[in-house]
């Protein structure tokens, strides 16, 4: 599946990128080199660790990378009145009976700690493009599900600020 990505994503993505490139194999290959000074490799401890650092990073960069080469590049901008990308939505949740609030993103920036939902989760597909004082059913598949009421939408931009409310 292709990851969706804002400019500001990709963005995002290419700076960690570069630092990685730049930085990060600088200090690992620096690493390495001093570990390997220590003697025998075989029962180097820091040898082995360094190169484990070093192949991770590596392997971060070939990820990152691979990933915006695949990435579908899509618009965070979306109806004023409606659901869209970095919206601050509040939701009620009819079974509980409780109010939650969320922010919509994209798929690697959702965190449930921080109450960021990803556009591709089933609360985000199914909330988005909706307005304040729509029931909307989550469908969890196979004839499972929940309704949820949109209470509130704030739009803000990717920094988290809120712009205009609703």
């Amino acid at each position: 599946m292709r990851e969706q990505l804002t400019e500001h994503d990709v963005e995002k993505i290419r700076e960690e990128i570069e630092y990685r490139k730049l930085v990060v194999r600088k200090e690992a290959l620096e690493a390495v080199k001093e570990a390997r000074a220590h003697g025998d490799l075989s029962e180097n401890f820091e040898y082995h660790a360094a190169k484990k650092d070093k192949n991770a990073n590596e392997s971060r960069i070939r990820y990152l990378e691979r990933m915006l080469k695949t990435a579908q590049v899509i618009s965070d901008r979306s109806k004023d009145d409606e659901v869209g990308l970095n919206n601050t939505v509040e939701l009620y949740f009819e079974d509980d009976d409780e109010c939650e609030t969320y922010k919509l993103v994209t798929s690697i920036r959702g965190n449930s700690m921080k109450h960021y939902i990803s556009i591709e989760s089933p609360i985000g597909k199914a909330i988005e493009g909706h307005k304040v004082g729509d029931r909307v059913l989550v469908d969890l598949g196979g004839g499972n599900g929940y309704y949820v009421e949109i209470r509130k939408i704030e739009n803000t931009d990717d920094s988290g600020d809120s712009i205009r409310k609703f």
